[in-house]
């Protein structure tokens, strides 16, 4: 009788941890853990956004045809040549990525664009649908749109432009 007290006792208190740990929910807002994305490359692999945790990562959702957006790249080009080889806080090594997702719907403009804006980073994705999937699951009305996530992939702001995304990532440096 002891005995089944006991681990009674012991199987109600890990299922009441388990069940009311510090988990964050999936979702859009500032502090949620960022919804999943696999998106084909530029050649065609998927590549995860869960392939990069471990390192903070800004997901920039823009396109070749939009000029704010193209007007912003100079800025995101700037932060992630200052920041790719930061130590930041809760970070496994060293490294801050952009996982730039296009809404795109033809790959040469795309590629053209990656070349010319001088987008040096490897994780460029899109599905190349009219109604891109990652757009829709984020919610994106408007581009130039970003977000930020920290190295567990907790989203930490979003919307950051100019000088503003610089600031954001300097308050994360170990």
């Amino acid at each position: 009788m002891k005995k089944t007290l006991v681990f009674s006792t012991l199987l109600l208190a890990s299922v009441f941890l388990f069940s009311f740990g510090d988990a964050p929910k999936v979702g859009l807002n500032i502090g949620d853990k960022a919804p999943e994305l696999k998106i084909p490359g530029v050649d065609g692999k998927v590549i995860a956004l869960s392939s990069l945790q471990g390192k903070i990562v800004l997901i920039d959702f823009w396109a070749s045809w939009c000029r704010p957006c193209r007007m912003e790249n100079p800025n995101v080009v700037a932060a992630y040549n200052k920041f790719k080889e930061t130590k930041f806080k809760g970070a496994k090594g060293k490294g801050f990525e952009i996982y730039s997702v296009s809404l795109d719907t033809q790959k040469e403009p795309w590629t053209k664009a990656i070349e010319n804006d001088g987008l040096k980073w490897p994780n460029h994705v899109s599905d190349l649908k009219q109604n891109n999937e990652a757009a829709v699951l984020y919610q994106v009305y408007g581009i130039p749109t970003n977000v930020l996530v920290d190295a567990s992939g907790i989203i930490l702001a979003k919307n950051l432009r100019g000088q503003a995304l610089d600031e954001e990532l300097s308050k994360h440096i170990k």
